[in-house]
């Protein structure tokens, strides 16, 4: 609002009832919003983290200690903390784990820049160290890398990956199967992780989750007459249905003898027919279809022998591709010898409740499917959280072929490289560096809580270690201070590099706002955790 010519008119640019918040109140809410979402999932570090129960609206329950799931599942509605999910959400998508850790670290930051703000250092000032530090971060965490990509390094990626997730107790098996998974999908020194199927199935231990070598899709023959088992299959993929198509236009026939009804019925008939022939012709003994197949046509597949199912989703159809070497035929006139793909045998089996269709024995596949047991729907979901988690830090590490070590290691070698070199920076950005490496111990700080170890005790043990070796970490079961490399305790290097860099552009993101406007069209709640009074939303 603003005074015009001084005769006290007002001019009113924002619509009323807008709420609004300037200057270090802005930053109070947002730092407040983002430490409160950090403590919230800051309990579920480590090996030994605590699971969270997640009940919807409608009952339905998840437990869980994947950072990124809790996030997703909460109801957040503060916009700075919903800046802090993205990170979360971003490392899930860059490397599969680590969600957790870059979540407690831009709480951290945020935590460490309210001090400096009470210092009265300019938000920008803030940012621009931590921007230093950040880049500075990146250069020692280069210089801890260890190289390595063989199978016994992957298996350790996977197993540390899966430790403390309701999986540990099979983390060795599980860990071959991902590490087989991930190397038989590999091209060119890439992995794609849409590749590897995972089907999760209740009623059964853990121990008892196999690898297909081929693909696993959730769907059954479409008729009983069809046959169950198919050795040599020759797969026919294709995009068009077989059935008659139904007119778009609203169309009436008038017909004088019924005869000519009986004459367009032949006429579908041999038209479902002719479709079936040019599926006969191929050679294909076994047929996956993206779209409708016709009641008739279904019966002249089974009279022919050939096992077909319908409406099999894309991204199985992509899989089939990549696993037989089959080619999506987009029309049946397209469909040739020359579009099949092979495999050793393709069959009908019921595990559990559910009845899948296996495509086994590809020659090469790269495309492969995991089949997860869990003895109740929860913990067979918590298992495929998990193994997704594996799956990604193996891939990483396969593509990076970097390894740092665990157990808060890296957090503290950085941390320590940072103090060093905050003492080469004059002026104020010296205190936000630093600032920096102190936020970057809540890592092996949580660990500690998480395990019950006096947090202070485990922090000057490891700073001590660290003037000897940059691989010392704490190991959460014993207490003690241990080389992680020699336990075989390692993390992909994307992890950390990921982590550090998605929490630091966070914070200074969120440190750079000094002016909060909230619409308040919609009635929203006076009070809440980290809300604005009359307008912004509260944070959960």
């Amino acid at each position: 609002m603003a005074n015009i010519g001084g005769q006290g008119q007002q001019i009113i640019i924002l619509p009323e009832g807008t709420e609004r918040l300037l200057g270090r109140d802005a930053q109070r809410m947002n730092i407040m919003a983002g430490k409160a979402l950090a403590e919230t999932v800051r309990t579920t570090l480590g090996p030994k983290g605590m699971d969270k129960m997640l009940v919807d609206g409608l009952g339905d329950i998840v437990v869980t200690n994947d950072g990124v799931t809790i996030l997703k599942e909460m109801d957040i509605e503060h916009p700075a903390a919903k800046m802090l999910v993205e990170v979360a959400k971003t490392q899930e998508d860059e490397v599969g784990d680590g969600t957790t850790t870059a979540v407690i670290i831009a709480g951290e930051l945020l935590k460490k820049s309210e001090e400096l703000l009470e210092m009265e250092i300019h938000p920008t000032i803030i940012s621009m160290g931590y921007r230093k530090a950040a880049l500075k971060a990146q250069e020692i965490l280069e210089s801890i890398s260890i190289d390595a990509a063989d199978s016994d390094t992957l298996k350790m990626i996977a197993m540390t990956a899966m430790t403390g997730k309701g999986t540990e107790k099979a983390r060795e098996p599980l860990a071959e199967l991902i590490v087989k998974a991930v190397q038989m999908v590999e091209e060119d020194g890439e992995v794609d992780k849409d590749q590897i199927n995972i089907n999760r199935i209740q009623g059964a231990t853990v121990e008892e989750s196999q690898i297909v070598n081929g693909v696993v899709i959730d769907k059954g023959r479409l008729d009983p007459a069809m046959p169950k088992n198919v050795e040599n299959a020759k797969i026919a993929l294709l995009k068009y249905p077989i059935e008659v198509k139904s007119l778009e236009t609203d169309a009436k026939i008038k017909l004088t003898d019924p005869s000519q009804m009986q004459a367009f019925i032949e006429q579908e008939e041999t038209m479902v027919r002719d479709m079936v022939d040019k599926v006969i012709e191929s050679g294909a003994n076994v047929l996956f279809c993206q779209k409708g197949i016709d009641d008739l046509a279904q019966h002249y597949l089974a009279r022919e022998g050939i096992l077909a199912v319908k409406r099999v989703r894309k991204s199985d159809i992509e899989r089939l591709e990549k696993a037989t070497g089959a080619k999506v035929a987009t029309s049946l006139e397209d469909l040739t010898s020359d579009d099949l793909g092979i495999a050793g045998k393709v069959y009908e089996k019921k595990i559990f409740d559910e009845v899948l269709l296996f495509v086994e024995d590809c020659i090469e596949p790269k495309a492969v499917s995991l089949i997860l047991r869990g003895s109740t729907k929860h913990v067979a979901e918590e298992v495929e959280r998990a193994v997704d988690d594996a799956i990604g830090v193996v891939a990483a590490t396969l593509e990076d072929g970097k390894v740092v070590a665990g157990g808060g290691a890296p957090e503290i070698a950085i941390a320590k490289g940072l103090k060093d070199y905050a003492e080469t920076i004059s002026g104020r950005e010296q205190l936000a560096i630093g600032a920096f490496a102190k936020a970057l111990e809540v890592v092996p700080k949580t660990l500690a809580e998480n395990a019950g170890l006096d947090s202070i005790d485990a922090l000057v043990d490891l700073r001590a270690a660290h003037e000897s070796s940059a691989y010392m970490g704490l190991n959460v079961f014993t207490g003690d201070v241990t080389d992680m490399k020699e336990a075989g305790v390692i993390e992909p290097q994307r992890v950390k590099k990921q982590a550090i860099q998605s929490a630091s552009e966070a914070a200074e993101m969120i440190l750079r706002i000094d002016d909060m406007i909230a619409s308040n069209k919609t009635p929203m709640p006076d009070e809440g955790m980290g809300g604005m009074p009359g307008g912004m939303p509260p944070m959960m």
